[in-house]
């Protein structure tokens, strides 16, 4: 069983019995943690029993709000699952860096698997990037300078391979500037002076 359903299930336990203050089956790896007025708000678990906790599930009563876990157990967090108040799995966190700092977020499609992904590239938790995935796999991006900056970058992929990335160059809302990467390796760029939607390749690069 994953680590995330571990918890999940783990929080939904111990909600359940909440109002009597107690851990799941008095399970000593589930420490439960509530307000001034007796009701749950936090459950810290450790998930593989080396008396370390590893999964902090934010609650509201018997309610799952957020889920926090360190599935490495090097002392960081690096998932973060957010729940709707139908206790559906809305979004999943993730540090791209690795180092404990939240910066981008997955979202779910009716399949279940990954279909966008939401970036902070400044790390500072506004998105400023968005990818698009089919079956899990990348296939489209688009990016701003910043979170409340028209987007001006757009890159898009062919099974996996970044095919093109354009640029809004003008400030005119659409791309102008568009590189063009081939399978055989090479680059041609290609420019649209009038933006009618028209480009027209500049020149052709061969990869070294």
């Amino acid at each position: 069983m994953k680590l995330a359903t571990i918890a999940l299930v783990a929080a939904a336990s111990l909600g359940t019995a909440a109002c009597g203050r107690t851990s799941a089956g008095g399970d000593k790896r589930i420490e439960p943690v509530y307000d001034q007025a007796g009701k749950l708000t936090l459950i810290k678990y450790d998930s593989n029993g080396d008396s370390k906790i590893d999964t902090w599930s934010y609650m509201d009563g018997a309610r799952i709000v957020r889920i926090e876990i360190d599935q490495d157990g090097d002392g960081r967090i690096d998932r973060w699952e957010y729940y709707g108040r139908d206790q559906k799995l809305e979004k999943v966190g993730s540090s791209r860096a690795n180092d404990g700092k939240e910066d981008a977020w997955s979202y779910a499609g009716p399949d279940g698997k990954v279909a966008r992904v939401e970036v902070s590239t400044r790390r500072d938790g506004s998105v400023t990037r968005i990818e698009h995935y089919d079956n899990e796999q990348l296939v489209a991006a688009e990016e701003a300078p910043s979170a409340h900056a028209a987007v001006d970058k757009w890159e898009t992929y062919v099974d996996g391979r970044l095919a093109s990335v354009a640029f809004d160059t003008a400030h005119r809302g659409r791309a102008d500037r568009r590189l063009i990467y081939t399978a055989d390796g090479s680059t041609r760029l290609e420019v649209d002076k009038t933006g009618s939607g028209v480009f027209v390749a500049v020149n052709d690069t061969r990869k070294r």
